[in-house]
């Protein structure tokens, strides 16, 4: 397998981060990135720059022409087929590499669901699934942009609930054919891909993936759907009527197809995260554009409090989700690059991801609702003309809304990530039960860390955070049990604690490992965005927990955990209002996000 990723040795078991401390060299940052992946992430942008936002204007009027032509031409320069294996015309490149073409790609929200349906859940499913007749018979087309692939889960009655689906497949008379018939909805590429990775269910009970050629018989493409964003993309449903699709075209195994829905979904979801965090570097910088230009009461904006202050929370963001996208990536290279497998077995390296579900989620929830902020704020700087079509800030609001829905709701996400780790609690495979009972054993007599070194405060309140998060969980499984699965706001609410944690502590060991290579005085910049980004996620994490602590007890009990909570929260505020004032002088002088 190719490989440029210099990650490093040590393998992480996902989701331990909550009850294990890592240290810097542990972890995979921007700063980690090969010359090899700068040179991909300088071909992806200058891509983006060159061939994409030219053409925003057509295919926001849907000229898809134009699309299959720039899949195409990324098909030329190898970002099509970072995924797909040499020997069927691939890059076979790390998942670092996949994330930095999903993040430097994101010019136009359009673009990036065509980009994401084609090179993820359009061709995956065959790279990890397929037979080998199957994976010689489309991988090339795919990988080089000349086949456009689309991924048909979704229906009208079953959007995240994807199991509850109607399509229904039998099999021909003679057994040569399958025989596909219901509607699938919201197909991102519907209108011009040639190959659908169509789910339904056999006999009307297996649910099981198949390879779907345009031009089958029985398969049509509806009419477009009229969106409120993402327009440059198309997106129609399919109907199948006693669609016709050889035996030969079974992905997967027969009843197995949730295997392959759900794996995959892990994917889009990191590469989605990645993407979010990508747009919102794009757009900081028409914000910081648009303030150092536009005048009110005798100066430009960007010099007002309240401006910097948006553009400040910004830059603390997208630093934080650059750490915990390639934090997250780099524990899967580090794990693939371990497997001891033959070169066509795919599935250890699905396993690996399947471990990294909770992270994936993470990301995808923590993307989605970043990116959501990012353009809500630009919006707001522009003030009127950012309600307009005049400037971009009204097309990029409309156009990530829909990431809260893509690749599983935010809603379903959360419960997985929740779910996941309860799960592996109680098999085993993370210790995190015990975690929680050794927390609230101890806790009547917390004692306070000194930590020292680089970050040191940062650091407490990190491990701060985890105790938070694992008292809240604790106080909630004792009264549930395993009855929690039925209590979706604690649920959430557990799962927004782990969110900013994984952020926070993502966030602070690449301030640490900055500080290490270049010295605190050499990091002011990086540890300021951490500083702000920790402040914000510690009232979050405090206000969830008292949400779950409430719902869980009363009287005596209640006030008794309350007043650990109160305990554990206490901590010296940072001055967020000086930070900001550094990070925003910071970027409006470059003009851009930027650390150095």
């Amino acid at each position: 397998m190719a490989t440029v990723t210099a990650v490093p040795a040590t393998r992480i078991a996902g989701g331990s981060f909550l009850i294990e401390q890592r240290a810097p060299e542990e972890v995979f940052t921007p700063e980690d990135f090969t010359e090899q992946h700068l040179l991909i992430a300088q071909t992806a942008e200058e891509f983006a720059n060159k061939e994409i936002v030219p053409n925003i204007e057509k295919m926001e009027h849907k000229d898809f022409a134009v699309t299959r032509e720039l899949v195409r031409k990324a098909g030329e320069l190898g970002l099509s087929g970072v995924d797909v294996p040499e020997e069927y015309g691939g890059m076979e490149l790390d998942k670092v590499t996949s994330a930095i073409v999903a993040d430097r790609i994101a010019k136009h929200g359009g673009f990036s669901t065509t980009w994401g349906a084609h090179t993820c859940i359009g061709t995956l499913p065959i790279v990890y699934f397929g037979t080998e007749e199957q994976k010689k018979t489309y991988l090339p087309g795919l990988a080089s942009g000349q086949t456009v692939g689309a991924y048909a889960l979704s229906e009208s009655s079953s959007g995240s609930d994807a199991l509850n689906c109607r399509t229904r497949a039998e099999l021909s008379a003679d057994g040569k054919h399958y025989l596909l018939n219901g509607e699938k909805m919201w197909i991102t590429n519907a209108g011009f891909a040639d190959l659908f990775i169509v789910f339904a269910k056999v006999g009307g009970e297996k649910f099981t993936a198949f390879i779907i050629e345009r031009g089958f018989p029985g398969f049509a493409v509806g009419a477009e759907e009229h969106k409120m964003g993402i327009r440059g993309s198309s997106t129609c449903p399919l109907i199948l009527n006693d669609c016709k699709v050889p035996v030969e075209n079974v992905l997967g195994e027969i009843g197995k197809g949730h295997n392959i829905a759900f794996n995959v979904l892990n994917v889009g979801r990191f590469k989605l995260g990645a993407g979010c965090i990508g747009s919102a570097r794009n757009c900081i910088e028409g914000a910081i554009s648009y303030a150092k230009q536009r005048k009110a009461f005798g100066k430009v904006i960007a010099d007002f409090g309240l401006i910097r202050e948006k553009l400040a929370n910004m830059a603390a963001g997208i630093f934080t989700g650059e750490a915990m996208a390639y934090r997250t990536v780099g524990m899967m290279d580090a794990a693939i690059a371990q497997l001891d497998s033959g070169h066509n077995d795919m599935a250890p390296v699905r396993k690996v991801i399947d471990e990294y579900a909770v992270e994936c989620s993470i990301l995808k929830v923590w993307g989605s609702e970043f990116i959501s902020y990012v353009v809500d704020e630009a919006v707001q700087i522009h003030g009127g003309y950012g309600f307009v079509e005049e400037y971009p800030a009204e097309r990029n609001y409309r156009d990530v809304r829909v990431n809260r829905i893509f690749e599983g709701t935010n809603e379903i996400n959360r419960l997985v990530i929740t779910g996941f780790l309860l799960k592996r609690a109680m098999s085993g495979q993370l210790p995190l039960m015990a975690a929680i009972k050794k927390l609230m054993e101890v806790l009547s007599g917390t004692s306070e860390e000194s930590p020292e070194g680089p970050l040191a405060e940062e650091r407490k309140l990190v491990a701060t955070a985890k105790k938070i998060g694992l008292f809240a969980a604790g106080v909630a499984t004792q009264k549930y049990m395993m009855a929690i699965q039925d209590q979706q706001e604690i649920m959430g609410a557990i799962a927004n604690m782990t969110i900013e944690t994984y952020a926070m502590e993502s966030a602070v060991l690449r301030a640490q490992k900055l500080a290490v290579r270049n010295g605190e005085a050499g990091t002011v910049l990086a540890i300021a965005m951490t500083q702000v980004y920790l402040s914000g996620a510690m009232e979050r994490i405090e206000s969830a927990s008292r949400m779950v602590i409430a719902a869980c007890s009363e009287g005596d009990m209640l006030r008794s955990q309350l007043a650990i909570l109160r305990r554990l929260c206490k901590y010296e505020p940072f001055n967020t209002v000086a930070l900001r004032q550094t990070i925003a002088q910071r970027v409006i002088e470059a003009g851009k996000y930027q650390l150095a």
